[in-house]
């Protein structure tokens, strides 16, 4: 589980082809602190198995599955990243509750830059748009943002200073794909209400005395 504060502003040291996967060798100091073998780490919002470490960096082996789901397929060496290690059991929760399961990818459409942030908007699945709500929560390549505008085919998110230094997204231009996941909490929400349960009763699914 993540939070969608990013790390680390890491970098794709190298991409190897393989039977339907590809092996990341991605460079991040930070992240790789410690961290071993089966560790978890985002990278641009999707959670990967670190294979081995060194030297500050790590490799991971993306299968397929991930490669159609999420832009990771799109990067190459020299590619910008952002980079997260899993949340700590009694840490701060700084953003909000993120899985690193990437449930589509959107595009950058705009950037309307001001003087203390700037406004971005980014075209939106039709897929996702009910998960989509003003004020709400979205991941966009691993960053937790707060929704400013939502409609039926895209939101825009308004991002600071420190977010466009430190992250990809001040640096992704008009065009380029970027890796969404919605908040995991809604997709349960539909899913009882689909199947007739009322979250909010105490006695769902239980015989009444």
């Amino acid at each position: 589980m993540f939070t969608g504060i990013v790390e680390e502003l890491g970098e794709v040291t190298a991409v190897e082809q393989l039977a339907e996967a590809s092996r990341f060798r991605l460079r991040g100091p930070v992240v790789t602190e410690g961290a071993k073998h089966g560790d978890s780490i985002a990278v641009n919002g999707v959670c990967l198995t670190v294979v081995e470490t060194a030297d500050g960096e790590f490799t991971a082996d993306v299968m397929q599955e991930t490669l159609n789901r999420s832009s990771l397929g799109s990067l190459g060496q020299g590619s910008r990243v952002n980079l997260e290690r899993p949340m700590a059991l009694g840490g701060r929760l700084g953003g909000h509750l993120v899985q690193g399961h990437v449930d589509g990818t959107g595009e950058i459409l705009s950037r309307t830059p001001s003087e203390h942030w700037e406004l971005v908007k980014v075209a939106l699945p039709a897929h996702l748009a009910r998960y989509v709500v003003e004020k709400g929560s979205i991941t966009v390549d691993g960053v937790s943002l707060t929704v400013v505008e939502a409609a039926a085919d895209h939101f825009t998110i308004s991002l600071i200073p420190t977010t466009l230094a430190l992250t990809t997204l001040g640096i992704k231009q008009p065009g380029d794909p970027v890796n969404l996941e919605v908040d995991v909490l809604a997709k349960y929400v539909e899913r009882l209400l689909a199947a007739g349960v009322d979250p909010l009763s105490a006695n769902n699914g239980q015989e009444q005395p």
